[in-house]
């Protein structure tokens, strides 16, 4: 089979483990993500002459899956309100990086990396369900899925501006109740 091709056959054998706890991990609703892994599988499907074999499926697969999300997040957000605040604010684009470095690196684990990791993301997780919508969306889509702040800007029809005040509330949300709950 050349390399370019791909076989959707075995995508639910491959990949549909991977894809699902991927999701699982960003929106907080077993149901959703099973539906967003169905509509990834069959989007790969109406896409499949798109794999041009820079990437491997699984890979083309999880950007695939990325879109699903930001437009789920875009289709829960599209009902809010579009207020928008304009406040100049000097921020950097690295400012998450305080949830990165204590996170260890979950390819890297030893027993009790693993231990520690389940009880953060187990703290994390609390943490955000704790916050409003908004801030909550947006900091997944920043700070832990690593978007870019044009795409996260264009998704949910918000400023620059507006997304670092949105983000900079829900860190330091996120650092107080951390402290308060794991540390």
């Amino acid at each position: 089979m050349p390399e370019h091709q791909i076989n959707p056959n075995n995508w639910i054998d491959l990949y549909s483990d991977y894809l699902y706890n991927y999701t699982i991990s960003r929106v907080r609703d077993r149901e959703m993500a099973q539906d967003l892994v169905q509509d990834t599988f069959l989007a790969g499907l109406k896409s499949m002459e798109n794999f041009k074999g820079e990437a491997s499926e699984r890979t083309w697969l999880v950007s695939i899956l990325k879109r699903k999300i930001i437009d789920n997040y875009r289709k829960i957000n599209s009902n809010k309100g579009k207020a928008e605040i304009r406040i100049n604010y000097n921020n950097t684009e690295n400012e998450g990086d305080w949830l990165e470095e204590r996170v260890a690196d979950p390819f890297d684990r030893t027993a009790e990396d693993s231990i520690q990791n389940s009880e953060l993301g187990d703290a994390i997780h609390d943490c955000l369900s704790k916050l409003p919508q908004k801030q909550a969306d947006v900091f997944k889509l920043k700070t832990i899925q690593g978007f870019e702040t044009e795409i996260i800007c264009n998704e949910l029809n918000i400023t620059p501006s507006n997304l670092w005040v949105i983000i900079h509330r829900a860190r330091t949300a996120m650092a107080n109740c951390l402290k308060q709950n794991w540390f």
